[in-house]
């Protein structure tokens, strides 16, 4: 059911225009004695999640009795980043997620239905896990705050997602990943429709309906000035509620390139992107518009680790991103990968097959990854204020930018708003 919904290609949401939205739906809904909120965490400030969680706060009062960021792999959020995104919501109410103890399995997707969805790529059972709060809280309303965006694991991220991924255990997040790395996330990204997310849709009929969820789900992008812009709310229990939002996301969120982009220069925000794991959309989201040849160059002031999860972080530095046939290969032959298949998963995500060159540009911070790490894990390297001397973020807009010396170049602000292809690379 559908509890409200708007949004067009031409919106620009205000934040009354979200608190209205959000309280017809809550009004719809009706009374509830016990609500928990599961938001994303830091690495989706731009959701504006943190400001729906707080005007659900302010209407539910008591009521809302523990706050769940959906943190997958991420690492717990700090207090200071609580009070950015989540302005004056009670410290207090926050919980950390621990993806590898906290965790219950509500039932395994066979291995049949994952065979057939994926085309034969994989065939193991999928377990649907959450984490136990969501089981053992005794809840009346599970509320499931987001952005629906072109995501590379499942498509569009958002929706049931954020359940099991979010709150997700160990091996339900490595599987999943997996899945989508190997059945080839660019038949995948930008589409609602796709083996994880119909992996996922059966978890949610079969081991998950009697869980009280409604999904609270924004579409926001970039628009032509540059600026953040809110274009949809969709607040609903089903997967009608997330395929609308789909919808619009693919009108907002996607850009089709007339030409394969030859050289493209990424910023990642320092106070989101500190790994690669995050940075690396960069890579994910651009790679169906790159050119045969062309160069990606990403400024990345604050890159510290490739992985936020310590054992994540040095497989990545053990196998490193080599491409796909090399990881399937490592991955067969390694139990350490075997046992985390999401790291198997972002090393085949994080290569450019060998199409383009990848260059990252650490900061010059003390704690950051130097030129070693960053050669010896297959992407090259160059000096962040050479290439900033070169390419300021500060000067370029979204888009095609043609410089003094006559160079031209695509800029992205923000990898993780959109995704990018050449329309011959893209069918929708």
């Amino acid at each position: 059911m559908i509890f409200f919904e708007s949004g067009s290609p031409s919106s620009n949401m205000t934040a009354d225009d979200l608190r209205n939205g959000l309280y017809r739906a809550f009004e719809k809904i009706g009374f509830r004695k016990k609500v928990l909120a599961i938001p994303p965490d830091f690495t989706r400030l731009p959701s504006r999640a943190g400001e729906l969680t707080e005007m659900s706060f302010e209407y539910f009062g008591s009521k809302l009795t523990d706050i769940l960021p959906a943190l997958g792999t991420h690492s717990p959020m700090t207090d200071h980043q609580i009070g950015n995104m989540f302005g004056k919501t009670p410290r207090e109410l926050f919980r950390d997620h621990d993806w590898r103890n906290d965790v219950v399995t509500l039932g395994y997707v066979p291995g049949e239905f994952v065979k057939e969805v994926s085309e034969g790529v994989v065939d193991y059972p999928w377990p649907a896990q959450v984490n136990k709060l969501l089981v053992e809280g005794g809840f009346d309303l599970i509320l499931s705050l987001g952005q629906v965006v072109p995501h590379e694991v499942v498509g569009m991220a958002n929706y049931n997602k954020n359940i099991f991924v979010g709150t997700g255990g160990a091996e339900g997040i490595n599987k999943s990943h997996f899945i989508g790395a190997a059945y080839g996330m660019e038949k995948m990204m930008g589409r609602a429709d796709t083996p994880v997310r119909k992996i996922f849709n059966y978890a949610s009929e079969h081991f998950a309906n009697h869980l009280p969820i409604v999904y609270c789900q924004t579409v926001v992008g970039v628009n032509k000035v540059g600026k953040l812009q809110t274009y949809g709310l969709f607040i609903g229990d089903d997967f009608e509620v997330f395929d609308k939002a789909a919808r619009l996301s693919l009108e907002v969120n996607f850009e089709m390139v007339e030409k394969p982009l030859q050289k493209v220069v990424v910023w990642l925000d320092p106070s989101e992107f500190k790994s690669t794991w995050l940075g690396n959309k960069s890579i994910y989201r651009t790679r169906m518009a790159l050119a045969d040849g062309g160069e990606l160059v990403v400024l990345a002031p604050a890159l510290k680790e490739f992985g936020e999860d310590g054992e994540i972080d040095r497989l990545i530095r053990k196998y490193g991103y080599f491409g796909t046939p090399h990881t399937l290969k490592v991955t067969a032959e390694n139990e350490d990968l075997q046992n985390n298949l999401s790291a198997a998963a972002h090393l085949i995500h994080g290569s450019s097959e060998g199409r383009f060159s990848i260059t990252y540009c650490p900061g010059k911070v003390e704690g950051n990854l130097t030129r070693q790490e960053i050669e010896s894990v297959g992407f090259q390297w160059a000096d962040y204020d050479k290439i900033v001397a070169s390419y300021d973020p500060g000067a370029l807009k979204d888009g095609f930018n043609t410089l003094p010396n006559g160079e031209e170049i695509f800029f992205i602000s923000n990898p993780a708003l959109g995704l990018w292809a050449f329309r011959d690379r893209f069918k929708k």
